[in-house]
């Protein structure tokens, strides 16, 4: 099977891509797969270093208002299906499949246009732009939440996989527990709360983080926060400037960056973070409770809308981007880990809508193309 995968942006749209291709290629191994993407985004790192060829278009994402960027951007993204083509002409895809985004579009306009078999992943609650542009043009959709599909009617075949994702829940040894704790500096007997915005890290959270520990909310939990690489010396500044080092600070721990988030989310007890995709996904498959901050969109509030998937079920709570602050994360935070029973019985909920076989679902609904 020759494959080509439309991925490009943030890894909510490239790991997917990459989670796919690995399974075919697991499945059938003399199976050819090529990744497009730009030239900017974060496909340029993963994709390769998963492996994988990498080819560029130089393609961008819409925007309502009129200027002369704009209108130069919309002429390169037309003008990018000729180099679609020529790629096509070169690799002779068997199947065309996208993970959404605006990447999406030239690809799949010369797919359809040349009846190449065609595949949409969504992983949003609430479809983006182009996976309803196309929806009732391509020949299968295969969604992240119910949600999605009811969001979908009309469409030819719509069928909820899930995301796939690298985050697994795993049992981790108490001493093993231990060490990693040991080696943040963090205590084993105060319940724990990671914080994440994501690798480029999330502006409100981190103000609304700094405002919370300055006036020392976190007495009864530790803090394991990440600040993304980009906002780690603006935080550690904002303390300096009240004369507080990082360093010292009680039952906290600051990073720019988390590498063994699959450890640190299965040992926390409380997850505050944006709520992509992706972390929904992960979050409900660990089977933790979670305060959500999702990201504003102009388009339509995706993030909100993933968040609800699990706030409806009473596994998580919501703070909006614009109203959030030391004071009522610092509510909320308290509300969870003091009711230790509905604190587990919130991950309990959240499990339930964990997806399970994800890649064995999805390559299995690649096959039924062919059948």
């Amino acid at each position: 099977m020759r494959v080509i995968i439309s991925a490009a942006g943030t890894g909510g749209h490239i790991n997917p891509g990459i989670a796919i291709a690995n399974k075919i290629k697991e499945k059938e191994p003399d199976s050819q797969i090529l990744f497009i993407g730009t030239n900017r985004g974060l496909e340029n790192d993963l994709i390769p270093r998963a492996g994988y060829e990498l080819k560029t278009i130089d393609v961008y994402g819409l925007k309502k208002q009129l200027s002369i960027t704009n209108l130069k951007h919309i002429l390169k993204t037309i003008s990018s299906r000729k180099d679609v083509k020529e790629i096509f002409d070169e690799f002779k895809p068997d199947l065309v499949i996208g993970t959404g985004g605006y990447i999406c579009g030239p690809v799949f306009y010369v797919a359809i246009k040349r009846k190449i078999p065609t595949l949409l992943h969504e992983s949003n609650a609430y479809p983006g732009k182009t996976v309803k542009l196309f929806s009732k043009k391509v020949d299968k959709i295969l969604v992240g939440f119910e949600e999605t599909k009811n969001k979908l009617s009309g469409c030819k075949d719509v069928v909820v996989t899930g995301t796939p994702t690298k985050i697994k829940k795993i049992d981790i040894t108490k001493e093993r527990k231990e060490q990693i704790l040991s080696e943040l500096g963090i205590k084993n007997n105060l319940p724990i709360v990671l914080v994440f915005g994501g690798s480029q890290g999330a502006q409100k959270i981190n103000e609304a983080l700094i405002e919370l520990i300055k006036n020392k909310k976190n007495e009864k939990y530790q803090i394991i926060w990440a600040t993304g690489t980009k906002q780690f010396d603006i935080v550690k500044e904002n303390f300096e400037k009240s004369n507080i080092y990082i360093n010292s600070l009680k039952n906290v721990k600051i990073l720019p960056y988390i590498y063994n988030m699959e450890e640190l989310m299965n040992i926390s007890d409380l997850l505050v973070c944006r709520s992509g995709a992706m972390t929904i996904t992960e979050i409900s498959i660990v089977g933790k409770p979670a305060i959500f901050i999702p990201l504003p969109s102009v388009s339509a509030n995706r993030q909100e809308d993933n968040a609800l998937v699990l706030k409806k079920i009473g596994a998580a709570k919501i703070i909006l981007n614009n109203e959030v602050n030391g004071e009522n994360l610092s509510k909320e935070i308290d509300e969870i880990i003091e009711d230790k029973r509905e604190c587990i019985e919130m991950g309990k909920r959240a499990s339930a809508i964990a997806p399970s076989r994800v890649e064995e679902k999805i390559y299995n609904e690649i096959v039924k193309m062919f059948n």
